[in-house]
This record gives structure tokens, C-alpha cells and sequence, in this order.
């Protein structure tokens, strides 16, 4: 192993004095010597035995400038002012928090996209100087500046896949070729448990239910995981969708791989597919969901009565159109094995809404509905409106909590 720096620095003042004072055979066998212990360029070596530790004049910035050959220059202080002073970092700050600390890719397309509506929002304190620098300003310089403030909290949820293998004969397993996943209508399907860390009895679920293509997402709560509220949860979605359902792709579940999905499936004209046994990462679109939507949003809690899964319906109400119409996402293209490590290529982050309008497979009548609901809607009143339903959610919890509401025996 060789020298380190500081090593290389030490052996050529030691070489140096000797070097000067040698003889010209002496020289050659100091610099040979010296070249074999540290590797330089022998110019170089010759050029550092002759001037380590003199003096030099040099011209740095059209000044005249005394350096000492081997001694490193003194860095100088930056004095410069900061680009993004306290107004800009407090109001990043505040949307940062407002909109569910968001990444820095996601968070400043969702700035540039809505800045308008951001800047009528008193709170911010976003005034024209603030909205110039906050439409230039780059994720990294959005992920740096909100460094401090950036906490997580990785909590690891619970598995409630009971196989059902029924059906599992007459349900395919999707591979990569079945699914054109390039188009949109191709959905994943998965349910998440609100049992609060309890697996006992009654309580309820969500139904997620993703967009392979564009990322659009519908959530829908479920009393329990019954065929039945699968089923019509199922319709529901199929039913409000601005584009139609053409496959629908699922775990191992009971609560998917039954008669009654799979006749509805059927009905519709929808290619109904399974995942493989024991590989989450076949339905990875919608597993990434369940924690970075549902469980950020409504947390673990156990959810079992009447009122909670009213007021779950509430929270998924006003959600669902926040994610779809302004929420960023970012959509992997490809990705590369090197050596042990694998590099990921994603695309440009965009809201599900904006890849649906820019795909040439969603029909004019539907981007036409888009649109509308699209030019309805407004980024900080529906957000307004999912802290509201979930602070009412959190409340009707801890009020059943209290002895206030009764349980329902039956969901």
C-alpha cells in the first residue's frame, strides 16, 4: 500500500534539504529513490525536491499573490449573501408541511404548477419576490433547505393476506408480457388493515386500487374484508373512473380470489390476474401506496365502528382528487445493473391527471372531463378539506376510545 498524502508531504521535506546539497550522482539516486516511495511524475519530483519551502510570487485574480511551494492556501470565507434568504426558506417550509413533506422532485413541480393558487393564501407569505425565487429554485436546493426539519418516522405495518385458493386455478398469474402497461385502464388491487395492531375481530379496511400507467390511485373504505364490500367497492371505483377498466391485478387474498370478483370481473369484460405467492414486488405499484398514502394519512389506528368507517369514507372523498390532480408522482422507465449496484431512471415527475391528458390512448370525451374537473378544483381548499376529515376521523377514534360511541357488532 502506498503513501498517503500527508505521508508524501513529510518524506519530500525530509528529501528536499538533502537533494540541494547533493552532488549530481547524489541527486539521481535521492530522485530515484524518492520516485519509487511516492509514484510522481519525474518532473514533477524534480520540481518539488528544488522549490519545497521557498517562496514564490504569482498572479492570482490580477493580483500579486506570495505562496509557499508545499504549504496550501488559505481558504477564504465566503462573503457573498445567500440566495434564499429566511422569507423564501419559511414559506418552502410551510408548503413543505401543508402538503404532506413531499421530496424536493415532487415539491417543486408541485410549487411551479400551483404557485398561483399558493400565493393567495395569506399564510405562506408568499409575495412576488418569494414566488420568483420559489419557481427557480431546484429540488436538491428544496431537499438542503429543508434538511433540519426533515424527521421520519418508519413504522412497519402488518400482513392480513389469507390465501384463497379457491379460484387460484382459474385466475392467471400476470407476468411481465400480459399487461400492456403502457396504457392506461391496467389497475393493481390490495387492501390495507385498520386493526391498531390487533388482528382480532371486526374492524375495517381500505381498498386501494392503482393505475398502473399514469399512477391514479382510488381509495375506498370497507366495513371488513367481506367478498361482498370488495365486490361493490370494486363497481364503485370501476364506475367513477374518467377512463375505463380494462385488467385488474391482485394478491393471493381471500378478499380477491373469490366467486364473487370474479364474476363481476367477468361481467365487466376486465382481465382479472393474481400475483405470484409470497412476491410483493409483483404488485408494487399499489404496495407503495398502502404506506406513503394510507398509512401516512390515516396512520395505524383500529377503526371499528359505524361512525370511523363514515368518517373513513369522508377522508378518501376529499383525498383521492387531492392525488390525482396535483399530486406529483414519479414513474420508474428503466433500470440498469452495474457491477452490485442498480441504477434507476425515472421520468419527470407529473400528476396521474396530466400523464392521463398527455397519453394518446385516454379518448378526447375524457380528457374533456378531466379538464373540467380539473379547472373545478383548487390545490390549498382541497387540502383543507383532507386535514379537516382527518382531524374528524382522529376525534370519532378517540371519542369510541373514551366510551362516547358504541361499536357495531356486525362490521
Amino acid at each position: 500500500m502506498g503513501l498517503t498524502m500527508k505521508g508524501k508531504k513529510d518524506l519530500t521535506a525530509v528529501k528536499c534539504a538533502r537533494y540541494r546539497k547533493a552532488s549530481k550522482d547524489q541527486k539521481q539516486r535521492i530522485l530515484d529513490d524518492f520516485l519509487k516511495d511516492t509514484g510522481y511524475n519525474r518532473k514533477y519530483a524534480i520540481h518539488l525536491l528544488a522549490n519545497w519551502g521557498k517562496r514564490k510570487l504569482c498572479v492570482v485574480d490580477g493580483k500579486p499573490v506570495r505562496l509557499v511551494v508545499g504549504k496550501p492556501r488559505e481558504r477564504k470565507k465566503r462573503t457573498g449573501k445567500p440566495l434564499y434568504g429566511p422569507a423564501v426558506k419559511t414559506a418552502l417550509r410551510k408548503i413543505w408541511e401543508l402538503f404532506d413533506y413531499m421530496c424536493g422532485k415532487r415539491l417543486a413541480v408541485l410549487i411551479r404548477l400551483n404557485l398561483a393558487a399558493l400565493a393567495n393564501q395569506p399564510d405562506l407569505g408568499i409575495d412576488k419576490q418569494v414566488g420568483q425565487k420559489l419557481l427557480r429554485i431546484s429540488p436538491a436546493t428544496i431537499d438542503r433547505l429543508l434538511a433540519p426539519q426533515r424527521k421520519k418516522l418508519q413504522l412497519k405495518g402488518r400482513s392480513h393476506t389469507r390465501a384463497g385458493s379457491l379460484l387460484k386455478n382459474q385466475i392467471p398469474i400476470r407476468v411481465f408480457f400480459d399487461w400492456d402497461e403502457r396504457k392506461p385502464g391496467f389497475f393493481e388491487l390490495d387492501t390495507v388493515a385498520h386493526d391498531g395492531g390487533n388482528s382480532t375481530g371486526h374492524y375495517c379496511f381500505t381498498l386501494c386500487v392503482t393505475d398502473v400507467y399514469s399512477g391514479w390511485v382510488e381509495l375506498r373504505a370497507l366495513p371488513n374484508q367481506a367478498h361482498r364490500w370488495v365486490k361493490e367497492a370494486a363497481e364503485e371505483v370501476r364506475g367513477q373512473l374518467p377512463f375505463p377498466m380494462k385488467g385488474v391485478d391482485s394478491d393471493n387474498g381471500g378478499e380477491f380470489i373469490n366467486h364473487q370478483l370474479v364474476d363481476w370481473a367477468n361481467d365487466k369484460h376486465i382481465q382479472f390476474t393474481r400475483g405470484r405467492p409470497y412476491r410483493k414486488n409483483d404488485n408494487c405499484f399499489v404496495e407503495q401506496k398502502n404506506g406513503d398514502i394510507v398509512r401516512r394519512v390515516v396512520g395505524y389506528y383500529r377503526f371499528v365502528s359505524e361512525a370511523e368507517y363514515r368518517a373513513l369514507q369522508q377522508v378518501y372523498k376529499h383525498l383521492c382528487p387531492l392525488l390525482n390532480f396535483f399530486y406529483p408522482s414519479m414513474k420508474i422507465i428503466s433500470k440498469t445493473r452495474i457491477g452490485s449496484k442498480v441504477k434507476k431512471t425515472y421520468d419527470p415527475p407529473k400528476p396521474p391527471c396530466q400523464r392521463l391528458l398527455d397519453s394518446p390512448d385516454v379518448q378526447a370525451a375524457s380528457k374533456a372531463k378531466l379538464r373540467m374537473r380539473l379547472h373545478k378544483a383548487d390545490i390549498v381548499r382541497q387540502k383543507r378539506l383532507v386535514d379537516q376529515a382527518v382531524a374528524r376521523l382522529i376525534r370519532t377514534y378517540q371519542d369510541r376510545v373514551q366510551g362516547l360511541l358504541p361499536l357495531h357488532g356486525d362490521a
